[in-house]
């Protein structure tokens, strides 16, 4: 085991939950899909109690066959309602800008917006980020076509960090998630869920967690 990291990596589950309101159970609702992915260290596996919450990522999915309207930047933010405005030219189909349609294979007329991911710190530093990142989409690729991120110093600036910290901050965060397939598109990270990166994300932790057994 590295002894930086409490527990071995591979012992790591994501649990996915998706919330909204009780009463929203019709057919048509359209309103976007919040859900929150939970790292945790299995049970199974030998950890530190306090230590086994490994972090969360927040996720929302956004029906692109649908107008947009104000209430839904609320739950999406201001970046993605403006980016999805510019970015489907016909929501009766959710048709994708002729050019972006090219880049991204054919799936469901939805897009899953990466909000937030947030690790503990006995956890940082190793690329768990990166790697649980790409899990919690590949779980979530039979329900949309891509997935969308804005990285931006904006992001990074808080109490005590200066204009240069949070830049680098969002260069750093935009290169974890070019490693894993992203790339940028008018202003926005973006990836096809059926990209091989996001798989391939898994490879370095499994080549040095358990070694011998990955195929070349």
């Amino acid at each position: 085991m590295v002894p930086d990291l409490p527990a071995n990596p591979l012992s790591i589950e994501l649990t996915l939950t998706h919330r909204r309101f009780w009463w929203r159970i019709d057919d048509e609702d359209e309103q976007p899909e919040q859900w929150d992915a939970s790292a945790d260290v299995s049970d199974l596996d030998v950890c530190p109690e306090d230590l086994r919450h490994v972090g969360n990522i927040a996720l929302v999915i956004a029906d692109l066959t649908k107008e947009r309207n104000l209430l839904d930047s609320v739950v999406l933010g201001e970046w993605a309602l403006e980016f999805i405005a510019e970015t489907v030219i016909d929501p009766d189909q959710g048709k994708l800008h002729p050019e972006l349609d090219a880049r991204i294979s054919q799936g469901p007329p939805r897009m899953v917006i990466l909000r937030r991911i947030e690790l503990t710190e006995p956890w940082r530093g190793h690329g768990l980020g990166a790697a649980l990142i790409a899990g919690a989409l590949r779980i979530l690729a039979p329900n949309a076509r891509l997935a969308a991120c804005r990285v931006s110093p904006l992001d990074f600036a808080h109490p005590g960090a200066d204009r240069i910290s949070a830049e680098l901050s969002s260069l750093r965060a935009g290169a974890m998630l070019e490693s894993i397939g992203f790339h940028r598109w008018r202003g926005v990270h973006l990836v096809d869920l059926r990209n091989p990166a996001l798989v391939d994300a898994r490879m370095d932790l499994l080549e040095q967690w358990w070694p011998g057994q990955v195929e070349n």
